[in-house]
């Protein structure tokens, strides 16, 4: 599971599959306990935070007893997870400020919050795709907190899922769709901006409505663009940097001339990248604005 490369999960059918899946999250220290096959609801439903455990011994007799699907529990592991989900038949349309084009789910939701406090997207951490096509964003408890779980403060269709909650762990699968773990890294701090949302005593002030250009939000095939050209950025040695970041931004900004995802978005993330990498940041950034531009310009003329 976490630390190794990033490559999509096959969901799980069966006991030793479910076992084997079930013993690799708790050695990473995530708490698990036995779902209902197929379902999201707990096997048993009395007290499974207090079931929920890391011991290899409890989980081989469990999971051997039959195909139960996995949740993680999220206070006993130290989690907080962000659920961006899709919207269902029933979904009511979004408020302001989410209630402008290009904002279709939860992650197009977090893009605009993200653009509306000038931080990057949190794209650079355990990554799980849910069985409707929404995602699982994991992140651990920042120091001493214990988020509990929310129900859209962040925004439209994002809720979180802290002490008192739980997720169903990737290798599970729900109506027949599958948990899929699509970005496998260790789980990142959640950053402090969002922890301040979440803490706060009441709902954080409504971002200020942005102007048409600057809402258009990354949609979900946005979100997999950024995810997917990061990913190029983090593997590039010292002595290829340079040149791997020009060619990234060129093709962002591409996209953010589709319409798939904002430059500021794209800004950010590339900001963030360069900032990390340390050396010689001027000249990162430099390329960063000059290959957007090249990108957008490129694709404007097709």
């Amino acid at each position: 599971m976490p630390g190794r490369n990033p490559t999509p999960v096959t969901p799980a059918t069966d006991t030793r599959t479910l076992t084997d899946t079930a013993l690799d999250l708790a050695a990473h220290g995530m708490h698990v306990f036995p779902l209902k096959p197929g379902s999201k609801v707990p096997a048993l439903m009395a007290d499974w935070e207090g079931r929920a455990t890391t011991d290899p011994a409890r989980i081989q007799r469990c999971w051997s007893a039959g195909a139960f699907n996995i949740g993680i529990a999220c206070g006993p592991s130290g989690l907080l997870v962000v659920d961006l989900d899709t919207p269902k038949p029933e979904t009511k349309p979004p408020a302001a400020p989410f209630d402008q084009e290009g904002v279709n789910d939860g992650m197009d939701a977090l893009a605009v919050v993200c653009i509306a406090n000038a931080e990057p997207f949190p794209f650079d951490t355990l990554t799980v795709t849910t069985g409707r096509g929404g995602t699982h964003l994991y992140f651990t408890q920042p120091e001493g907190q214990a988020l509990r779980n929310s129900a859209g403060r962040l925004g439209w269709l994002i809720d979180t899922r802290g002490v008192g909650g739980y997720v169903v762990a990737p290798g599970s699968t729900v109506d027949g769709n599958p948990y899929t773990l699509t970005f496998d890294t260790v789980p990142a701090v959640l950053p402090c901006w969002l922890a301040r949302l979440l803490a706060a005593p009441k709902s954080p002030p409504r971002p200020a409505r942005m102007a048409h250009t600057a809402a258009r939000s990354s949609s979900g095939y946005g979100a997999a663009v950024l995810r997917g050209e990061l990913a190029k950025l983090t593997s590039a040695r010292a002595g290829t940097r340079n040149d791997t970041l020009n060619a990234v931004a060129f093709t962002l900004g591409t996209h953010v001339a589709r319409g798939t995802l904002t430059r500021a978005l794209a800004e950010a993330a590339l900001t963030q990248v360069a900032e990390r990498w340390g050396t010689d940041v001027s000249k990162s950034l430099g390329t960063i604005e000059r290959s957007l531009s090249d990108g957008e310009r490129k694709a404007g003329t097709r």
